[in-house]
């Protein structure tokens, strides 16, 4: 059965938008089909969930890069990473909530792109040819609110880095088919109810295209076992 790796990247929960969108896009893909897919949910800012990648983690990526033997401490700190990566590699769609913080995502999803997005995990690269994605065949809903910045307002009320940073990772890993929805303003605006039932709307009508995807990859994974 094909997988979703829901990833939260706000810690507000019961009071997050965005997050309180990812619930409402995931039940109506569920409500499709009876066992649609399974869900795997990482809250990127619970205590614990990600490892740090420090000096040595860091130290631990040259080593292998240019075939030395890490230290057990290395290889410790590189283990903790691929664990991440795999985590992420495993799912075949991915479901982000991303509020936008000082224009840019929240450091903690910033944090989890740096782990996963090595190469030769993530990513190829070819000194003739560049890079190249390595997680092709995948899809992606991303979901992006801010408190006062919307597209079309002056300037003054702010820049959007976040979404633009992510929707261009999302293609440098290879994941080509991405879908970004936004509920923006949530805070600065006289119809937040009328601006979040539009971006329901949105939202239940992606989850149909996406959750034939997920059946149509599920088909294809049976066929070919």
């Amino acid at each position: 059965m094909p997988t979703i790796l829901h990833v939260n990247a706000s810690p507000r929960y019961a009071n997050s938008e965005s997050l309180r969108l990812a619930r409402h896009f995931i039940d109506s893909a569920q409500g499709t089909g009876p066992e649609t897919f399974e869900l795997e949910t990482l809250d990127l800012f619970n205590d614990g969930a990600l490892p740090a990648f420090g000096r040595i983690a860091a130290d631990a990526k040259m080593a292998v890069f240019s075939g030395q033997d890490q230290t057990p401490e290395q290889a410790e700190a590189w283990e903790s990473a691929r664990a991440v990566f795999d985590q992420f590699a495993a799912a075949d769609a991915y479901v982000f909530n991303i509020p936008m913080w000082n224009s840019g995502v929240p450091y903690v999803l910033k944090q989890w792109i740096d782990i996963i997005t090595q190469p030769g995990w993530s990513f190829g690269f070819d000194p003739e040819k560049g890079y190249r994605g390595l997680m092709e065949g995948k899809q992606a809903l991303a979901i992006h609110t801010s408190g006062v910045y919307a597209p079309g307002v002056p300037a003054a009320f702010g820049s959007d880095f976040s979404s633009t940073f992510f929707a261009d990772w999302l293609n440098f890993v290879g994941i080509e088919d991405a879908t970004h929805v936004r509920f923006a303003p949530t805070v600065l605006n006289g119809d937040v109810d009328g601006t979040r039932d539009a971006a329901m709307v949105e939202l239940s009508a992606e989850a149909l295209v996406f959750a034939k995807k997920l059946s149509a990859a599920g088909n294809l994974q049976l066929a070919s076992n």
